[in-house]
């Protein structure tokens, strides 16, 4: 050993021990604070830990929680050459590095370094200084052996990178990763982490975005140093020295605001928090929503639930197209709004008609006008179809078919069967549930509609939604039973979709509130349902706003913009009936019509099948007869395809044929029966 080696081992000695003995005695004056009670901002995590959002520490620091276990492994090594090699060998204080600042200070005859761990560092930033001084110091050999012998080396690691100062009001790794690179410090690249290593020793003067030129610099020193120490292959450093340094720094991220404000709110003594949301479909909803409502004018609104179906998580929620837009009230979480849901809850009406007995999908039903004392409904377009099955009356959204399969299973119920699902139904102050109730005259969340859906979804079992992970299945409850969840599906997947959208992907319908407030479309496959509100959030009427035309396209898009290929819904439970109409049981083949009467499907008994007739040479033909017998009246008798003048009841028609050539005869009874046949003329 030189002499000089020896004087420099003996003075660091001596001065370890000599600060090591002052520390105790300044530990007997009682413990130093570990951090327990360290303030840190709320953060907000999706379900897989992305950050959703966070906010900034009452002082206006971003000051966001990491552990080791959330940055790069290769930035822990680098950090750990450059400012602690000895980290997992000393007890918090680190002799060699005191003896080396010893015999600098005796030299120097002024603290030219103090000889820092990694555990000092952190006891200096638990308990900040304005300058440096040997009671400082001694305070911090204290608190760095404190720490050591209370916590982890992990934990002591996980508080500086909760702590370390990287400009401004940047502090933690995790902020400075997000400030600077806009992402997450477990995916830094060699460059990006040897910058967050130089960054901390001088936070100001190193500032990127103010002196790019010395963040390069300090950033190289740190690679220099992994050279030296064979940490990172040659080729890499090369590679990583010549990447520019980031020279602005960028927003921190701030999905889901309304979700985040209400469980801080909810839980503000808790610094982490968890959502049930995925960050990557919030995103991408959140776009969507500030694209369409941009598209649909200055003071629209648009909010969007997406829930898992077998968990009933909700995976994203978009509670207004803008949080910051004040025009369009964007601080206002129009998922939780109640609102006239139009005719969203129409499948619900047939769904309880389903289970009752009362319908079938093919069931007949009509479509015309009709009075319920001074109620009259009418379609969206004033018109009537006439007869239709119960599945093209659902698909069109027809009113008067749902509003009579509403008076026979009863509005009482209908309210108390999705009131015991959860959903909070509203009615105008005053009023009593209504035959109107089916389309529209109740008010409802977002919320609590989509909720319902994705109990169609779920073969008919209800549950809150869940949004705080960990919460876990809260109340099931039976909303329908699985045959009339699955016939309400089915008709809903062959629904029309909108222009240019995929056919029998999705299952859903819209809705379009009195005096165009509001649109809806909500709509389900096999994996997610998603809910869609468009209108304005203060009520006033959107002329031309229509569910059909604006909340489908959105609904279809965030579908697509899931990433996720549709799933088929689940197969047919036990118990589902598949048949035509004439097939059907004879009280299920038309609604409404003489409960019990049974008669034979309709047959045409002249002329017969493949019979030839002959006109007379020289005249007109003479009109032919035509014979049937069976079928439950009204009749519909075609020729070619043309129906002829009504029927009603009678057995007996004539009907002229056009010349010689072949003739197709058809009849159909009320219940959907029919017979045919063809004849030539000669």
């Amino acid at each position: 050993m030189t002499p000089r080696r020896s004087i420099l081992v003996g003075i660091g000695g001596a001065a370890f021990f000599a600060v090591v003995a002052c520390a105790g005695w300044v530990w007997s004056l009682g413990p130093a604070p570990l951090g327990k009670n360290l303030e840190t901002s709320h953060v907000v995590l999706d379900r897989e830990g992305r950050l959703l959002r966070a906010y900034a520490t009452p002082e206006g620091r971003w000051r966001l929680p990491a552990t080791v276990d959330d940055v790069d492994p290769r930035f822990l090594k680098l950090l750990l050459a450059y400012e602690d090699r000895r980290f997992y060998a000393h007890h918090g204080v680190d002799p060699q590095a005191m003896a080396r600042a010893a015999w600098q200070l005796i030299r120097e005859r002024q603290i030219v370094s103090g000889g820092s761990t990694l555990s000092m560092q952190v006891a200096r930033l638990m308990e900040p200084r304005e300058h440096r001084s040997f009671r400082a110091k001694l305070r911090q050999v204290t608190l760095a052996l404190q720490l050591d012998y209370a916590l982890s080396k992990r934990d002591i690691l996980s508080l500086y990178l909760t702590l370390a100062p990287y400009g401004g009001n940047l502090e933690g790794i995790r902020a400075a990763s997000l400030a600077y690179f806009g992402k997450e410090p477990r995916r830094l690249s060699l460059s990006e982490a040897a910058l967050l290593v130089a960054l901390p020793q001088s936070p100001e003067w190193r500032r990127p975005d103010r002196q790019p030129e010395r963040a390069r610099l300090a950033r190289d020193r740190v690679l220099d140093v992994a050279v030296a120490q064979a940490i990172v292959p040659l080729d890499e450093i090369a590679r990583a020295k010549v990447e520019p340094v980031p020279r602005a720094r960028k927003a921190l991220p701030a999905f889901a605001p309304h979700s985040s404000d209400h469980i801080v709110s909810r839980e503000p003594d808790k610094r982490v928090h968890r959502l049930t949301l995925d960050a990557p479909l919030q995103s991408k909803l959140e776009t969507l929503a500030r694209e369409r409502a941009i598209a649909l004018g200055p003071d629209i609104s648009v909010a969007m639930i997406a829930v898992d179906n077998a968990s009933g998580e909700v995976r994203a929620r978009v509670a207004s197209s803008d949080y910051f837009d004040k025009r369009r009230a964007g601080q206002v979480d129009m998922t939780q709004a109640l609102r006239s849901p139009g005719s969203t809850l129409k499948p619900f009406i047939y769904g309880l008609g389903f289970e009752d007995g009362l319908i079938h999908p093919e069931t007949l039903i009509e479509d015309r006008p009709a009075r319920y004392g001074g109620y009259a409904p009418e379609n969206f377009d004033l018109t009537f179809q006439g007869t239709v099955t119960v599945r093209k009356a659902l698909q069109l959204s027809l009113n008067v078919p749902a509003v009579a399969v509403l008076g026979k299973v009863g509005v009482n119920r209908l309210s108390a069967r999705l009131t015991d699902a959860g959903a909070g139904l509203v009615l105008p102050k005053g009023e009593a549930p209504g035959l109107a109730m089916g389309l529209g005259g109740v008010g409802v969340t977002l919320n609590d509609l989509t909720m319902l859906y994705a109990a169609l979804a779920r073969g008919g079992v209800a549950q809150p939604l869940i949004e705080r992970q960990g919460e876990g299945v809260m109340n099931p409850r039976r909303l329908l039973d699985p045959v009339a969840a699955f016939y309400v599906g089915s008709v809903l997947m062959g629904a029309p979709p909108p222009d240019n959208a995929p056919h029998g992907r999705i299952a859903f319908k819209t809705g379009t509130s009195y005096g165009y407030r509001d649109a809806w479309a909500v709509g389900f496959d096999g994996r997610m349902t998603v809910g869609v509100w468009i209108g304005r959030p203060d009520g006033s009427p959107v002329p031309g706003l229509v569910g059909r035309s604006s909340a489908a396209p959105t609904l279809f898009d965030a579908f697509a913009r899931s990433g996720h290929t549709p799933l088929p819904l689940p197969a047919a439970p036990k118990g589902a009936v598949f048949a035509s109409t004439g097939k059907l049981p004879p009280p299920l083949q038309r609604f409404g019509g003489s409960e019990g009467a049974v008669s034979e499907p309709p047959r045409i008994l002249f002329p017969p099948d493949g019979a030839r007739l002959e006109l007379a040479a020289g005249r007109p033909a003479d009109p032919v007869a035509l014979k049937i017998a069976g079928g439950a009246a009204p009749l519909t008798v075609m020729v070619n395809g043309v129906p002829l003048p009504a029927s009603g009841a009678r057995r007996t028609l004539m009907f002229q044929p056009d010349g010689p050539g072949f003739v197709r005869l058809t009849v159909m009874d009320a219940r959907g029966a029919a017979d045919s046949v063809m004849v030539r003329v000669q």
